[in-house]
This record gives structure tokens, C-alpha cells and sequence, in this order.
């Protein structure tokens, strides 16, 4: 959902590790805060795999092969724990550590590299044997899709259940060793787990020297504890992996480990990239969560509101407020139309019938059964994984909508596409009508961003709009005007969710562009008299308020714009409660309970952030407190306590059933309870740790089109012999949609190139300033050379590895041209969050252009049949 801290807290860090980013080129207005810390004296340390600007400023640069970080991260928890240096009082009291798992579980110590419940056919986990004794725990809103999929006609044992923010329906109370000693207590099942992430396996597997893995050690475990605390930073270079999401709960654990999560300096820090993309997770873009991160129903379930809430809703913690939140959404939308005896509408909501990510969609477009696709701020045909599947997915479609800036790739593949040129595609016979709509910029229209802070920043209209050119909110209200008064009078069941949406915003000018603030005060909502809510705390389940995102609520209190509050640092403390508004409840630092002792007092004055008033009754501090305000750290729940009640005076992440922060996930996470160690889809070394090459979890597709590669020790894994990586530059933006058709920025970076070492370069006869050809399994690509130390060769089980650095924002659309990276990549995902693999994969370079026309794809396919590449390469378990 969001960091757990936030940029300016990182100036009170004692060690901030860079993993998984390029801070300074890559967010380099949030990276003044890092160089604040250092300034105080901090330890900055950037684990990477190429030496950027980030490690130039950097204590330590560590560097490391791309895709196994997990290995990395889990030394870190093992020497943690072979060293007793966790932070024992707050790990007992305030994680799971001390919960006693089920007599069945079994970790993937015990079974090669899965856990207990792996099915091998479905390649998903049931999860009854991860559970605690004494309480089940079923994940609480989210992703259900890898658990049931209509058209495949699967379906799990048990009900498919659901996850997302964190909370879990856990019934009973869980049986604890409150010594750390039970064989089957989280805290010695973790050890057990993590005892083979040596640093001599660190060393194989990562290729960072002992002595450099060391250094981080020290650095790490001097700077946590009750005076000192660590900061983790991560980007895409950790989410974009077949596991990412087991990277960030390695970092999660540790962090719980060091006590460093909920505390000034400490916690995970989320770089967000682009503008607003955590508000696109809050306010979801995504197929499977509703505002909030509210579960999405499911088709095959035909369940009524109260069956989904007593589903998904969970009896503890404050998701147990669920239904407040759900139906004050249902009548954000629908208004009057949703009653108590319709079950506020809740049948007018979509159901999923399984996954529809964008790669999903991709396949059904192949498949012929999506018809239609808007892209809006979106250039899938550079800056997807596998671009030529997304050009020959859109080449099948009807009809294809492109809003944007510029004539992208996405909206011209059509008559000057790769594949035009190889003759795969021919313009004549494509029988997609495509329309290209202007966007309008962020500078031209008024609304919010929510990015890594979590904080909801309000930009006011600077100019109007050129041309035809409109905001996204104007196409979405207008759009569906439209389509409102195209349906109007209809009496068909299927027309009535469309028309009773509440669809009256004011509009104002000649574009008749509507109110971004209207929007925000409906996200906001009211009471029953019609008056802005002041937070989530006063939603109701009766249907008496309204709120299109519950964890946004408050945004709006007072009928004032909190967004846009703007009070300078000078004006206020380091907290800067009064610049914008963070979700939930203008909180800077979540889970922030765990910033005192169970007593309530705080670790160290150093360390202060809230703290429990006893004079007063309740908790007070610098910053907002994330806890129940007048719970004494004293309160422990009766036994039929529900809701927020039964969680006691010690448990601070309120989001928990169970109220600890879980070093072991019993629910929630698709893929294990644990992180452990699994290869890219596309690797050209072997798993030391496990006789499971690759995620057995991973989502992958069988097409000719996305051929994958034999890895490790597979017969002609050496035809793809080199690890590539992709990252982004400062001078230009993602795809590259406005950076390369602006002369500046396109004349600072002007095409595409790769970064390789002299050891690479003299191993395959590469010349700095020439071209070079890269080849996967997918295609083919050709970019400068850049020969330079910032790539440097490793060394791992006896063995030198070489990387090679590719930019992706370049395609043969504007003024900075290039081959794009995405053509490069597979299609292979992580379960969990569906995203793609594009942060390590392997393949081959080779000195001069690549070829042109039919000779481009049979490049690919003679590499293919040279590594004796088929359908079946890379799908097994």
C-alpha cells in the first residue's frame, strides 16, 4: 500500500541501504534527504549492480548480481540471528516471533526449495498448514486470481480467499513461547529457514566479496537498536522480478528483526517513480482491488454483501471496519440508489472471473476475445515486457484508443512498427481502427499525486490546455456522460449500474473541464447532513456516509482542501503536518506505536516520536499517533473482544488481526510464508540453494511469441550466457513518451546504448562508441557501446559473470531514437503483484547492428534452436 515512512524522516537515519534503486538519478528531489543523513553522520550504503551517481555518494557500493538479492537480504537475517543482534524486547513483544506454527508445516528446508500445500499442477500454495496454532489466519482483500480462474476452469480446495493491505480474518487466540525456544515458534522456524544464507552463499550466489558483505553487516546492526535506527530504499529494481515480492518481505523481516519499522529513521521506504502511482494502488488502476484496497468479488461466488463481508472482512484489527468502509464507497457511487434492502449494490459491482493484468489482456487480445483497448498515459509497445506480443496484440484488436502527448509508438506501430519493417505485420492487412485523442499535462489541469510519502500534494492549473487537447478526468466524466445519455431511458438490468452513477460534478470554462476538488471531496465524503467526514474513524455500515476511499478520508475535513495546505518548513517541525495530507489520517510514519516501549515510553529520547501521556489518557507525540489515541499500553482484550477492541495495548500494527508485524506471512503472500532464493525465469547460473531453479509460483505463458530461455546447468543456457539488466536516466521519463520529443532532454541522452565491462567488451570484441546486437529468446536489439568500470565483472563459484546495463525509455519514435529494452524481456511474473520480469534476465552480445528486415527474426530463431529453445522451455516447477 505505501512506504512506512517517509522522505524527509530519512535525514534521522543512522544507515540508509540503497537496494534495488538509483536514488539520485533516479528521484533526485527525495535524494537531498539522504545526503541530509549523511551530513548527521550516517552510513549510506548502495547495493547495485552497476556503480551510478547514487554509489559515487555512497559509503559503501556494493556490487551485486542482478535477481538475487533475496540471497543478500537473507544473509543479513541470518547473521541477525547467528549473532544475536535482533532487538529482542520489541521483537517479542510487537512481531510474531514468539507464535507457534501447526504440527504440518513444512519450510523449504524440508522440501527442496517449496513449502507445505504446494500443488505442482496448479502451481499455487494452500495454505492451511502455514497457520498458527490456536488461530487461522485467511488472507483479508486482494488478489484472488491466482486461486481461481473461470476460463481454465479451476478451482482451489476451500473458499479463494483474498489479500491485500494486511489484514487477515484470524479467529481464536494464537499459542506463544514467549522464551523464543519452541522448535515450532516463528522465531526458530526463521532461523532454521535462513541458517544456509551464509556469507560464503551470499558470495556464490550474489558474487559480493565476504569482506564487502561484512562491512554491510556491521554497518546495519550498529546503527539499529533502542538509540539508532536503519532505513531500507527500494524501487522498481526490486519489484520487477518473477519474486519481487519476496525481496521486500526479506527487507521487512530484518527491518522487524532491528526494530527498526515505526520509528524515526527507520522502516522501508517505496520510491515511487512517476507521477501519482501510489494513488494509482490507493484509488486502484488495478484489475483486482477496489479503492482502499478493498477486495474485488469474484463471478463464480454469487455471494450477497453480507457473504462477502463475512468472507473477507476480519473479526480483529481494523479491517473488522470493512463494512464501514465498503458500503460508504457503494453509496460514493450509486447515491440514493444503494439501500439497506439492495444490499447497498452490491451486485452492481464487477466480478472478476481471474486474472486481467495487463499481460492477461495482452494473451486475450492474441486469443482474439479482447476487442477493444484505451491506453491512456500508457506506450505498452516500448515500455511493456515483450513489446512485439503487445504491437501484435493490439495489430488483432477493432478498435484501439491512444490519449497522450505525442504520437507514441503505441499509436503508430501500425504503419512503421518493427514488424512492418520485418514483414511480420502488414499495414494493409491490420484491421484495428485506431484513434489518437491529445492528453492534457499535469501543468494544465488542477488535482492531486500521492507518491512514496504517501502524502496527497494538491498542483493547481498553471496554463490551459492547447488545441483538442483534454486532462484524463475530462475524457472519464465526459465518456461516460456520453455513454450516460446514450442509455438514458433503458430498461435493461445491465444498463442500471451506469445510470445510477453518481455523475453530477460542476464543470466550468470553455472546455467544460470538470472539478478535480469536487472529486476529491466525494473521495472525501459526508455524513448524512452533508458534511465533509474528518476521518475514517467516522464511517458508518448503516449507509449513512459516504466515502469514495476510506483511507483517503479526511482529506477534505472542514470542508477545507488539506492537499493543499502549504505552510512552510521554516514554520513548522520536521514532521510537516501542515505541508499537504498523508493517508491514513495525516500519519507520516505508520505503525508508529512501536516508536515507545510496551510501557509507552519512548525507546530512547534520541528515538522520540509518540509517546503515552498517562496524566492525560491518551497517546500524544510529534507526530499523529497510529493507535487508538486513548488505548493505554495497559488494555488487554477480553476474550469475545472484536474489531479494534481485541487488539491489546502492545499491538501496533493495527492492520493485523493478530496486531504484530509478521516475520512470518500465514497468509497473504502466494508464493511461501518465507523468502527464499529462486533464479529469474531467464538465468544463466544454476540455484545453489534449492533443486527448484525458478519461483514454482512465478505466472508464466506458453506462446511463440515468448519463448523462454534453459537457465543454470540446462543443456544451451550458455547460448544466452550474460545477465542484463535495464534502468532508467534522469534525462529521460519511462517510455519515453515526453522526454524523447523535447530537444533538451533528447540532446543530453541521445539514443540507445548498453553499459558493459572491459573484461565483457574484450571477451566479445565490443568497441566503445560502436554498435552492438543483444539477442534473447524474444528478439533482438542493437545500442552503442559504453565501455566503462560502472559495470563491473563478478566473481561467484569460481566463475566470472559479466552484466550488461541497458536504459529502457528508447524506441524509434521523437527525436532521441533507439531500440527499446522491452523487446528483450519475457513475459514471466511475480504471483503476486503480476508484475514483469525485467530487472534481470539473460542473454548474448555480439559486436555490429543487428540485422534488418527477415533477418532480424530468424536471428532469434537460430539462437533458439542453437539452445534447443521449445515450447516447453522454462514452464516447469
Amino acid at each position: 500500500g505505501g512506504a512506512t515512512t517517509f522522505m524527509q524522516d530519512l535525514q534521522h537515519s543512522d544507515c540508509v541501504i540503497i537496494q534495488g534503486s538509483n536514488f539520485a538519478e533516479a528521484h533526485p528531489v527525495g535524494f537531498q534527504w539522504v545526503m541530509e543523513a549523511k551530513a548527521r553522520g550516517a552510513v549510506i550504503i548502495h547495493v547495485d549492480p552497476r556503480f551510478t551517481r547514487t554509489s559515487a555518494l555512497a559509503d559503501l557500493h556494493v556490487p551485486i548480481r542482478a535477481g538475487a538479492d533475496v540471497a543478500f537480504v537473507g544473509g543479513l537475517i541470518n547473521y541477525v540471528l547467528e549473532n544475536e543482534l535482533y532487538f529482542r524486547e520489541y521483537v517479542l513483544n510487537y512481531t510474531n516471533a514468539a507464535t507457534i506454527l501447526r504440527e504440518d508445516y513444512r519450510d523449504a528446508e524440508d522440501l527442496n526449495g517449496v513449502f507445505s500445500g504446494f500443488d505442482p499442477e496448479t502451481r499455487e500454495y494452500d495454505t492451511q498448514s502455514w497457520q498458527y496454532v490456536g488461530m487461522e489466519a485467511v488472507p483479508a482483500s486482494g488478489q484472488r486470481d491466482q486461486q481461481y480462474d473461470e476460463r481454465a476452469g479451476h478451482v482451489p480446495p476451500g473458499r479463494p480467499e483474498t489479500h491485500g493491505s494486511a489484514g487477515a480474518p484470524m479467529e481464536g487466540s494464537p499459542q506463544r513461547d514467549e522464551t523464543l525456544r519452541h522448535p515450532r515458534c516463528v522465531m526458530q522456524i526463521l532461523r532454521r529457514h535462513f541458517a544456509r544464507y551464509t556469507p560464503e552463499m551470499v558470495e556464490r550466489v550474489c558474487g559480493v566479496p565476504r569482506h564487502l558483505f561484512e562491512q554491510v553487516c556491521r554497518h546495519l546492526t550498529e546503527n539499529s537498536g533502542p538509540d539508532k535506527t536503519s532505513e531500507f530504499v527500494y524501487a522498481v529494481g526490486w519489484t520487477q522480478h518473477s519474486d519481487g515480492s519476496q525481496f521486500i518481505r526479506a527487507a521487512c523481516i530484518l527491518q522487524l528483526l532491528l526494530g527498526n519499522i515505526g520509528r524515526p529513521g527507520g522502516g522501508i521506504q517505496a520510491l515511487r517513480g512517476h507521477a501519482s502511482i501510489q494513488g494509482s494502488s490507493d484509488i486502484p488502476t488495478l484489475f483486482n482491488l477496489l479503492p482502499g484496497y478493498i477486495p474485488m468479488p469474484y463471478a463464480h461466488e454469487h455471494e450477497g454483501l453480507h457473504e462477502f463481508l463475512q468472507a473477507d472482512a476480519p473479526r480483529k484489527g481494523f479491517w473488522a471496519n470493512m463494512p464501514a468502509y465498503l458500503i460508504s464507497l457503494l453509496k460514493a457511487w450509486w447515491g440514493d440508489a444503494a439501500q439497506p434492502d439492495n444490499d447497498y449494490r452490491f451486485g452492481w459491482l464487477p466480478r472478476l472471473t481471474g486474472s486481467h493484468s495487463t499481460y492477461d489482456t495482452v494473451l486475450e487480445q492474441l486469443k482474439g476475445v479482447c476487442k477493444g483497448y484505451i491506453l491512456l498515459g500508457e506506450n505498452p509497445a516500448v515500455g511493456s515486457a515483450n513489446a512485439k506480443m503487445q504491437r501484435l496484440g493490439m495489430a488483432n484488436l477493432d478498435w484501439l484508443v491512444v490519449r497522450d502527448f505525442n504520437l507514441i509508438e503505441s499509436a503508430t506501430w501500425w504503419k512503421d512498427g518493427p514488424e512492418i519493417e520485418t514483414g511480420e505485420l502488414k499495414t494493409a492487412d491490420i484491421g484495428t481502427e485506431v484513434f489518437f485523442l491529445p492528453a492534457a499535462s499535469h501543468t494544465e489541469k488542477n488535482g492531486s499525486f500521492t507518491n512514496t510519502n504517501r502524502w496527497l500534494q494538491w498542483h493547481h492549473q498553471a496554463v490551459e490546455p492547447q488545441g483538442d487537447a483534454r486532462s484524463d478526468l475530462w475524457f472519464m466524466y465526459h465518456l461516460g456522460r456520453i455513454i450516460r445519455e446514450k442509455l438514458a431511458g433503458s430498461q435493461d438490468p445491465i444498463d442500471a449500474p451506469v445510470l445510477n452513477l453518481t455523475w453530477d460534478y460542476p464543470v466550468t470554462g470553455e472546455t467544460a473541464e470538470p472539478s478535480a476538488e469536487a472529486v476529491l471531496a466525494e473521495i472525501n465524503g459526508w455524513d448524512g447532513q452533508g458534511r465533509p467526514l474528518p476521518g475514517y474513524h467516522a464511517l458508518k455500515e448503516d449507509g449513512s456516509t459516504t466515502c469514495g476511499c476510506w483511507i483517503y478520508c479526511g482529506v477534505y475535513a472542514d470542508g477545507v482542501n488539506q492537499a493543499a495546505r502549504r505552510k512552510p518548513h521554516t514554520e513548522q517541525d520536521w514532521i510537516a503536518a501542515e505541508w499537504a495530507w498523508a493517508w491514513p489520517a495525516n500519519r507520516r510514519i505508520l505503525y508508529n506505536r512501536a516508536s515507545a516501549r510496551p510501557d509507552g515510553s519512548p525507546w530512547s529520547e534520541r528515538k522520540r516520536l509518540v509517546w503515552w501521556d498517562e496524566a492525560a489518557g491518551r497517546w500524544t507525540g510529534h507526530d499523529v499517533p497510529d493507535f487508538e489515541a486513548g488505548k493505554s499500553p495497559g488494555y488487554r482484550p477480553p476474550p469475545d473482544a472484536q474489531g479494534p477492541d481485541a487488539l491489546s495495548g502492545i499491538d501496533p500494527f493495527i492492520m493485523q488481526a493478530d496486531g504484530k508485524g509478521w516475520l512470518f506471512a500465514p497468509a497473504g503472500v502466494v508464493d511461501g510464508p518465507l523468502p527464499t532464493h529462486y533464479e529469474p525465469q531467464d538465468s544463466p547460473v544454476a540455484n545453489p540453494l534449492y533443486g527448484h531453479q525458478r519461483n514454482p509460483s512465478r505466472k508464466v505463458y506458453e506462446h511463440e511469441h515468448n519463448r523462454y530461455q534453459p537457465s543454470g546447468d540446462e543443456p544451451g543456457s550458455t547460448v544466452y550466457p550474460y545477465v542484463v539488466t535495464t534502468y532508467r536516466l534522469t534525462e529521460h521519463f519511462t517510455a519515453g513518451g515526453m522526454s524523447r520529443f523535447t530537444p533538451y532532454l533528447s540532446e543530453l541522452q541521445p539514443e540507445m546504448f548498453c553499459e558493459v565491462s572491459p573484461e565483457l567488451a574484450a571477451e566479445r570484441g565490443l568497441v566503445h562508441g560502436e554498435w552492438a546486437t543483444i539477442i534473447t529468446a524474444r528478439n533482438a536489439i542493437e545500442a552503442r557501446v559504453m565501455v566503462t568500470d560502472r559495470m563491473p565483472s563478478l566473481h561467484l563459484n569460481g566463475r566470472v559473470l559479466h552484466q550488461i546495463g541497458l536504459p529502457f525509455h528508447y524506441g524509434p519514435n521523437g527525436m532521441a531514437k533507439g531500440d527499446a529494452a522491452n523487446e528483450l524481456a519475457s513475459i514471466s511474473l511475480d504471483p503476486n503483484s503480476h508484475i514483469q520480469e525485467v530487472k534481470a534476465l539473460a542473454a548474448d552480445i555480439r559486436p555490429g547492428r543487428r540485422p534488418r528486415g527477415p533477418d532480424l527474426p530468424e536471428l532469434v530463431r537460430s539462437y533458439q534452436r542453437r539452445a534447443g529453445v521449445t515450447a516447453e522451455t522454462g514452464m516447469e516447477t
